[in-house]
């Protein structure tokens, strides 16, 4: 039996797709803010802290990057509440979300830093730059211009992967395709409409990344 598309009774709730995308951005956003936090932290602890913090860093990037993102969603909301911590949906989707940046971004901006030539550090010594200084003047800014894509890469990823958070009833754009698809039984055109949302919600967010870029290191460029 052919099938016939039928887009009509889908566009008639745009308002509904614009509240999930909005909510999705919302989101995403969030969790990048609070992810890239944990990653620079996370990082410099990593590479210049004592023994037991840079161990204990690594178990928590292991168990995250070990783990699924789902799982990690589950704990945060269903888990936490019992030890105390009760959040609402939206509240765990960027907690569970930002911890899984974070983990993921130690290691890239671990990467950039490891990537200073150990020459670069020994003359901020010899100017007698204080340590905080050396870090956050000679290793921190070529480290992020060098790991820039990597981590804008991860954050489109982080974009893509907030379409978990429909399993922990945050009403976000997957969520509401999903009620959708209950409502009107036309599955195949809220996948359309949903994946062309998410398609302009990446190019957006792609085009911003490189903006900033351009923005921040036009003077090593």
């Amino acid at each position: 039996m052919d099938y016939i598309f039928h887009f009509g009774p889908i566009l008639d709730r745009w308002d509904q797709f614009l509240r999930g995308a909005m909510l999705t951005v919302e989101i995403s956003i969030a969790s990048m803010v609070f992810g890239l936090i944990i990653a620079v932290i996370g990082g410099v602890a990593r590479t210049f802290g004592p023994a037991p913090l840079r161990w204990l860093i690594g178990a928590y990037v292991e168990l995250i990057r070990n783990t699924p993102l789902l799982v990690q969603l589950y704990v945060v909301f269903f888990v936490l509440p019992g030890l105390g911590l009760k959040l609402t949906s939206d509240q765990a989707a960027i907690v569970a979300l930002s911890a899984n940046l974070g983990a993921y971004a130690i290691e890239i901006i671990r990467a950039g830093i490891e990537a200073t030539p150990r020459g670069q550090i020994e003359a901020g010594l010899s100017l007698g730059l204080t340590r905080m200084q050396i870090i956050r003047l000679i290793v921190l800014v070529p480290a992020l211009r060098a790991i820039y894509p990597a981590l804008g890469s991860q954050f489109v990823l982080q974009l893509l992967g907030s379409s978990l958070v429909s399993a922990i009833a945050a009403e976000e754009l997957t969520a509401v395709a999903n009620n959708i698809m209950m409502q009107t039984f036309r599955n195949f055109e809220v996948f359309v409409i949903i994946g062309l949302i998410y398609f302009a919600l990446v190019q957006v967010f792609q085009t911003v990344f490189d903006a900033g870029y351009r923005r921040l290191f036009r003077w090593t460029v």
